[in-house]
């Protein structure tokens, strides 16, 4: 019990590196999803086009770049929807792209990519960047995020006009338990999962490289970014996003000034996911206690005889 560890003094305050407005929408008022989403509602999303064609998502992280996944590939635009006549939509070309090296596509580990824009943006109530997960940032099973997209409201059914952005409101799924619904081993610790697991809610063909995000102390945090899946919303096999909070200092390397706002995003309570098992999956270390709290994380493991705060 936590009374019986002698912990050392912490100052473990949620670590906060942030672009003075990324994370903010200020026209968001959205507290359930499946939807249209309502314009401004997420001032961060990208439409990537070719020839007018909307081909993945996006999400802005500065005035400069935008990140989405490595398997998308030239127009970036910012936008509510798909018509051009919106006020608000502001149109860039794609100066550099850079991909992740490790990007595999046989297993989609490291799906994601950099794009430099011709010139930069300004911020207004309708286009403002996310904020990333920081290494080291926690989504327990069941935390509530959002996805947005303009791709097919099912499988082989595009979004019918005038295509409108849409939102849907998703649990996280733990690893353990994604590895067991896809295959032990298919799952790394460079993806999460989200989705519900009867099915029915889900991001599709076309939302590809857009954002997987959620909300904490009135900021909103990318975790992941769409990258691939079995069908669309299918029961038992909820979609799989590339972990934003591995590639921090990948991030960082690549863009060396007006880095984008990087947050710690800390799930409260305990991982229930420690609890999946299943044939092949292996066994959590029973020694190790991880106590939880709003601003930090203690482990204590009493083989080790050493106390970490994360």
């Amino acid at each position: 019990v936590l009374s019986s560890v002698s912990l050392p003094t912490l100052n473990c305050n949620t670590a906060l590196f942030l672009l003075p407005v990324c994370g903010v929408a200020p026209l968001n008022t959205k507290i359930v999803g499946g939807q249209d989403a309502s314009p401004g509602s997420w001032p961060w999303q990208v439409s990537l086009q070719t020839n007018d064609f909307h081909f993945c998502g996006g999400s802005l992280i500065n005035s400069n770049w935008v990140l989405t996944a490595a398997h998308c590939f030239l127009l970036v635009i910012l936008r509510q929807d798909n018509q051009t006549s919106n006020p608000n939509v502001v149109s860039r070309s794609v100066s550099q792209l850079i991909i992740h090296p490790n990007y595999s596509s046989s297993t989609h580990d490291s799906d994601l990519a950099l794009l430099k824009l011709s010139s930069s943006v300004t911020f207004t109530n309708y286009i403002t960047p996310i904020c990333l997960a920081a290494a080291g940032s926690k989504f327990f099973n069941g935390t509530l995020t959002w996805v947005t997209g303009w791709g097919n409201t099912a499988d082989g059914v595009s979004l019918p006009s005038p295509k409108t952005l849409l939102e849907v409101q998703i649990p996280v799924v733990g690893n353990r338990k994604c590895n067991c619904l896809y295959g032990v081993g298919d799952i790394t610790d460079n993806m999460v999962c989200a989705g519900l697991l009867a099915g029915g809610k889900d991001s599709c063909q076309g939302d590809s490289g857009g954002p997987l995000v959620s909300k904490q102390s009135g900021v909103w945090v990318q975790a992941g970014i769409v990258s691939f899946g079995i069908g669309c919303a299918q029961p038992n096999y909820p979609g799989l996003y590339t972990r934003v909070s591995q590639y921090q200092d990948w991030i960082n390397q690549q863009i060396t000034s007006n880095q984008p706002g990087f947050v710690t995003f800390t799930s409260t309570g305990t991982d229930g996911d420690l609890n999946v098992s299943c044939a092949g999956l292996p066994t959590v270390d029973t020694n190790t206690t991880v106590f939880t709290t709003a601003s930090c994380k203690i482990i204590y493991n009493p083989n080790s005889k050493k106390v970490d705060t994360v």
